[in-house]
């Protein structure tokens, strides 16, 4: 059986968007100190979407300390912080949905792992954004610079 050439040209052009699909690791530890390894993630503007994996290397329960991971605008950041303290750990600290929330992962405690994948296409080459911790009173301290571009 022949096939026909243009069938396959049309196969290449269809998976041509999936190719140039890339997903950038990032991996980020929080501890019982309020404090986390990182102070600025840098990713690439080839990144077509991020996958954040947060590790509490502290020993504390999520009740007493814990802590997430929270990309918004940084001139946001004090504001989604602050609405949220009201939502309570089940809701982790956040005020949902909340347009201003790019991405997030839930609270953990201490020896736990959580992680979030999310698209770049929300953000822009060089724009002004911070992740931080959005635990009561974290914010202020647990904060550093997400840079993309």
């Amino acid at each position: 059986m022949k096939m026909n050439p243009w069938f396959f040209a049309l196969a290449l052009v269809a998976a041509a968007p999936f190719a140039s699909a890339k997903t950038c690791p990032v991996a980020i530890e929080a501890n019982d100190q309020m404090q986390y390894n990182l102070k600025e993630i840098k990713v690439g503007a080839d990144c077509t979407e991020v996958e954040v994996t947060l590790k509490h290397v502290g020993k504390l329960p999520a009740t007493a300390m814990g802590h997430n991971w929270v990309l918004a605008a940084t001139p946001d950041m004090a504001a989604v912080a602050n609405a949220g303290v009201a939502m309570g750990l089940a809701n982790n600290y956040l005020h949902l949905p909340d347009a201003r929330v790019l991405a997030h992962t839930k609270i953990i405690g201490g020896g736990e792992t959580t992680s979030v994948k999310f698209s770049t296409s929300a953000l822009k080459k060089g724009g002004d954004y911070s992740f931080f911790c959005s635990f009561p009173g974290h914010w202020a301290l647990m904060h550093g610079k997400f840079l993309f571009g």
